[in-house]
């Protein structure tokens, strides 16, 4: 398979779908750590991207950074709140590195992710262990580092999103320090970080669209309405 334009096509389709399928499930979650918009913001994003894509000229798929380009622009400039322009930056990091070549190269993933950490930790002023979608994309970021330059890039993606729901997970236990959760104390604890979710779920549509985000969030599922606990995968 050609890592190219299609691929980051296809992969931020996954990610639209992904992102409504479980739109509910998001805006329970932030509706106890956050503001309860972050399910909708996300969606209408990706909502948009799907929208330019469709739009776009033919053969803009040649290159695997037009597509994640795409996805950029649109965060960039019509998603509000915080998630849009985080989500925009890491985007745009990724369609930056990408650029290179018309295909996609897991040095490109692990240097694209890196970079988008370091913007959004810059702009964020967040660090591992504040509850904010780092603690979901640093772990990521790891998982993309640890792979050879002649890695299969599915398989170093999906290694990405097992990280990163690893980090979700862990997000569940901390005390928030950053961002509308840190505000609410004890009351976000046991709670999963929104953000975080939305980079879980970022990677895992490289490879799936997610259905729902139960299974991903474990011992945290019984507390999303219309869910009931089930094992990770």
């Amino acid at each position: 398979m050609r890592f190219d334009g299609t691929f980051t096509d296809g992969w931020m389709r996954r990610f639209a779908a992904s992102a409504s399928a479980t739109e509910a499930e998001l805006t329970a979650l932030d509706q106890q750590a956050g503001d309860g918009d972050f399910g909708v913001n996300l969606t209408t994003g990706l909502d948009a991207t799907v929208r330019a894509l469709n739009g776009a000229p033919t053969g803009s798929l040649a290159a695997a950074q037009q597509p994640l380009q795409s996805a950029a622009t649109t965060f960039l400039d019509e998603v509000g709140g915080t998630s849009g322009p985080l989500f925009g930056l890491l985007l745009e990091e990724l369609a930056l590195a990408a650029a290179a070549g018309t295909a996609l190269t897991v040095p490109a993933l692990a240097a694209g992710a890196g970079s988008g950490l370091s913007v959004i930790q810059r702009i964020g002023e967040a660090a591992p262990g504040d509850k904010t979608l780092i603690d979901a994309l640093a772990p990521a970021c790891d998982a993309l580092n640890s792979r050879g330059t002649d890695a299969d890039v599915r398989k170093a993606l999906a290694a990405a999103a097992g990280a990163a729901w690893d980090g979700v997970r862990n997000t569940a236990q901390l005390r928030a320090r950053r961002g509308r959760a840190s505000y609410l104390g004890e009351r976000a604890t046991g709670v999963a970080d929104p953000g975080a979710v939305g980079i879980g779920l970022l990677f895992a549509s490289a490879g799936e669209t997610v259905t729902v985000l139960a299974p991903f969030l474990t011992c945290l599922s019984a507390s999303l309405p219309g869910t009931e606990t089930r094992p990770r995968p």
